[in-house]
């Protein structure tokens, strides 16, 4: 399931670099549009027009990404059997949560959890790039910046918990382009699994030097290796706050065992904010 104690991770030297604050993005894609995200956006577009643009987004990622992924990436995925074993545990619905370290790291989620829709909070400023048709029809759904949109944001996700749909999260808030230590967690997330009851199923990416014919072209770049953890249950006998904070601190702690970091040796906290 994860690499020996006594191994320890393969860290890729890339030259990247990477910012300071462990939140902030290495690149922001140019703003196109000017949408506003207020209590009038339809955080749940149901038009039939974006029902069969997002069936035909997830027809093309079941088939033809869940083939490129493995050779462009070298994805493995382990501990599938980890989400057999708890099948009863997701009927109402399930979140999962890994570090975030490439632009196709959800499509790799979507891949080791297999035919599933999944929707997750998405940075607002990326739905005004080109990205955003893409981002919704995959299940994105806008975080206001405004409060008083917050309301109709929370109803989106209330209706679709009803549908026991599934909902994804990357706790870190920005990709770093194959990172190797885990980076504090926002707590937004895990209120959300505290509210809902959800089961949270931890992922780790970890990476792999590039062996055989990917030594020829991948240029150095690692190849992926994505772990599914056991799922964590929000203590709903806790107070809120207290619940909260353990589930994080418990879900960081997962990750970065299932990313094959030894104890100790993680420079990032748990709390991001």
């Amino acid at each position: 399931m994860k690499p020996k104690p006594d191994q320890g991770p393969y860290v890729p030297q890339l030259g990247i670099k990477y910012p300071a604050e462990p939140d902030h993005h290495m690149e922001l894609k140019p703003k196109i549009y000017d949408t506003v995200f207020d209590d009038h956006y339809p955080y749940l577009d149901k038009t039939l027009k974006f029902k069969l643009w997002s069936g035909f987004i997830y027809f093309s990622i079941w088939t033809l990404v869940f083939l490129v992924c493995p050779i462009r990436y070298g994805l493995r995925i382990e501990g599938r059997s980890i989400l057999k074993k708890h099948r009863k545990l997701f009927e109402n619905g399930a979140m999962t949560a890994a570090n975030h370290v490439m632009r196709w790291d959800f499509l790799a989620v979507l891949q080791a959890v297999r035919y599933r829709r999944l929707y997750f909070p998405a940075l607002a400023s990326n739905i005004n790039t080109a990205d955003r048709g893409v981002i919704r029809a995959v299940g994105g759904i806008p975080v206001p910046l405004a409060i008083h949109a917050m309301k109709n944001f929370n109803l989106a996700f209330d209706e679709l918990h009803r549908q026991k749909k599934w909902f994804h999260a990357f706790p870190e808030a920005s990709s770093w382009d194959f990172y190797q230590p885990i980076r504090p967690f926002k707590k937004g997330v895990f209120t959300m699994a505290w509210t809902y009851n959800l089961p949270i199923i931890p992922l780790a990416f970890s990476y792999r030097p590039p062996t055989g014919i990917y030594r020829l072209f991948k240029k150095g770049y690692p190849l992926i290796t994505l772990r599914i953890g056991e799922p964590l249950l929000p203590d709903q006998s806790l107070p809120r706050k207290e619940a909260v904070n353990l589930l994080r601190e418990q879900c960081h702690k997962r990750i970065i065992e299932l990313a094959g970091i030894r104890e100790g040796e993680n420079p990032w906290p748990c709390e991001g904010d």
